[in-house]
């Protein structure tokens, strides 16, 4: 079973085991991860899923699309290049790793 791991802003690290196909977020909010609200539920318009892709899982994930890049622009903190919604990073059959940002609302 894939795992996702989410570095929180103060470095603790919480693992959770996650489904082929869910998203980053849903596995998140499913399992209270702090700090990843997604409060529009991944319908891509609240931006509140904001998390900074390891760059080592850069290649495994779509580029960013036009509506997610708009949706970053609204982040309550500041986007890098390693920004993404998690409600767009769907998970494979390996682990992935994000860092949740300090502020989501």
């Amino acid at each position: 079973m894939p795992k996702v791991f989410y570095t929180q802003p103060d470095g603790t690290v919480v693992a959770v085991e996650g489904s082929v196909g869910d998203s980053v977020m849903a596995t998140a909010v499913r399992n209270g991860v702090a700090g990843v609200v997604g409060q529009c539920g991944g319908s891509l318009s609240c931006a509140t899923c904001h998390v900074y892709l390891d760059e080592r899982h850069a290649d495994e994930f779509g580029e960013v699309g036009e509506d997610e890049d708009e949706m970053l622009d609204c982040t309550a903190s500041d986007r890098e290049h390693s920004s993404r919604l998690s409600c767009q990073l769907l998970i494979g059959e390996g682990e992935v790793h994000v860092t949740v940002p300090p502020e989501q609302l």
